[in-house]
């Protein structure tokens, strides 16, 4: 927020003098005008001030003209409106119509001052809000779940009908997949955004302490019980609660979570009054439930209480080309985190990552590039720049697993493995540059510089 501009709008001088010095003493800039259209025309031309103080009585255009104006406008103004002729109608006609605040003539000027700095104050965490909501939309909201694969847009599809609805969602992927990141992004496209998210792994927390978290407890419940402590029910209450590997929780506790989402009531540990809640459950889990369900593990009442509506994120070894979207989001990320210049991956290192099983999906990849991130040194990551374990992914692997067929003698440098993952790709796409591109998971503009590059060595010809 620049700093605050006030305009006074006031036909009388000495009220409009005294008003501007009081302030201006306050360390504000002030500009003042004693005609309402002329401070519009102003407007017009000049979006930055902050606060207009108008008086309510003038000749032409009066102060609830003006507010008229300035909301039909769309001007970021406060209004305050002063007038020597207060009454109650008078107020109640000036906020219905949009006035931030109310004063009557004589001002008082220690007042005035007060008003003013208390509204610059309330407008500048308001513009604070409305910065951070944009930064957790961007975080959190679908855009931040990178993916142009066909199993990544129909989740997407999925997120985006379930999102604003009030049902329970039941979020299944193998461990890494982001099973947390898709819980946050639906709670931020929820009517309930403004309100709490909060997130609780049931397998990270003993037994004796998760009912405690979940429920809270009061004073002197139990040994250690030295205070009254609010669980997660109560406090995601308008807002998202995310249960997290749901399927550890023990049997007890399943019997009162089915409780507490068909009453929508719960009681502390150790109290005796019902609290009423209104939160949206997301449970996740990486483990089969209907198994679970038919080995007794699992109550079959609960499970299909939760599973009201079931996302499956896909592994991601089942995604396409999103390996190489997420790294390079990742290897720019990183970068900007560590301090390290822009790095960009080779065709080879791409073609090893695009054949790697990542058996810990996103979360594997994740830590994979801010490692690399940290220790590489150059600007290209090549594939020996990779850990061990995907150095060899894809050697001898074009597209769909179809084996490439070395020529006799020919040397296996990496150099040599990227060429011919290249040129028979190229040959199996009937020279279609793009398509090969595509396939290979590299830029088009590095498959023609590593064209240009073959036909100067003389191993490919146009």
């Amino acid at each position: 927020m620049e700093d605050p501009r006030i305009l006074i709008i006031d036909d009388e001088t000495g009220s409009r003098e005294s008003m501007a010095m009081a302030i201006e003493k306050a360390g504000l800039k002030v500009r003042t005008f004693d005609d309402a259209r002329q401070a519009l025309v102003y407007l017009e031309s000049h979006p930055g001030p902050n606060i207009a103080l108008c008086d309510l009585r003038m000749p032409d255009m009066d102060g609830l003209q003006f507010l008229e104006a300035v909301r039909e406008r769309e001007y970021d103004l406060g209004v305050v409106l002063i007038t020597a002729y207060g009454s109650i109608e008078s107020a109640v006609e000036a906020m219905r119509v949009g006035a931030d605040d109310y004063l009557t003539k004589p001002v008082d000027l220690y007042e005035l001052r007060k008003r003013v700095t208390n509204l610059i104050e309330n407008r500048r965490l308001k513009e604070e809000v409305s910065t951070l909501r944009q930064r957790l939309e961007q975080r959190y909201g679908f855009d931040n779940l990178i993916g142009n694969s066909a199993p990544m847009e129909k989740l997407f599809e999925q997120m985006r009908m379930v999102a604003p609805t009030r049902s329970s969602v039941l979020i299944i992927g193998d461990s890494g997949t982001g099973k947390e990141l898709v819980a946050n992004a639906l709670h931020h496209a929820s009517p309930r955004k403004d309100e709490r998210f909060l997130a609780i792994n049931c397998g990270a927390i003993p037994n004796d302490i998760l009912e405690s978290e979940l429920f809270g407890h009061e004073r002197g419940a139990f040994t250690g019980a030295v205070t009254r402590k609010i669980g997660k029910f109560e406090l995601a209450h308008n807002g998202t609660l995310f249960l997290d590997e749901i399927s550890e929780l023990y049997p007890e506790l399943q019997v009162k979570l089915l409780r507490v989402l068909e009453e929508r009531q719960v009681m502390r540990v150790g109290g005796s009054d019902l609290i009423d809640v209104d939160f949206r459950l997301i449970a996740a889990t990486n483990r089969d439930l209907e198994n679970a369900v038919s080995e007794g593990k699992f109550r079959e009442d609960l499970y299909y209480r939760l599973k009201v509506v079931t996302l499956q994120i896909p592994p991601l070894r089942d995604r396409g080309g999103d390996i190489v979207l997420l790294a390079e989001h990742f290897l720019d990320q990183f970068s900007r985190e560590h301090g390290k210049p822009a790095k960009t991956l080779s065709a080879s290192a791409i073609h090893a990552l695009n054949h790697y099983d990542f058996p810990g999906n996103v979360r594997q990849l994740r830590n994979l590039i801010e490692s690399t991130v940290v220790f590489h040194q150059g600007d290209i990551v090549e594939v020996a720049d990779l850990p061990e374990e995907v150095h060899g992914a894809g050697v001898g692997v074009v597209d769909s697993g179809t084996p490439i067929q070395p020529a006799a003698g020919t040397p296996r440098s990496m150099e040599d493995i990227e060429r011919q993952a290249i040129l028979e790709t190229l040959e199996r796409t009937g020279g279609h540059r793009a398509r090969a591109a595509t396939i290979l998971g590299i830029g088009l503009r590095t498959l023609q510089r590593k064209l240009k590059d073959y036909r100067e060595q003389g191993y490919w010809e146009e």
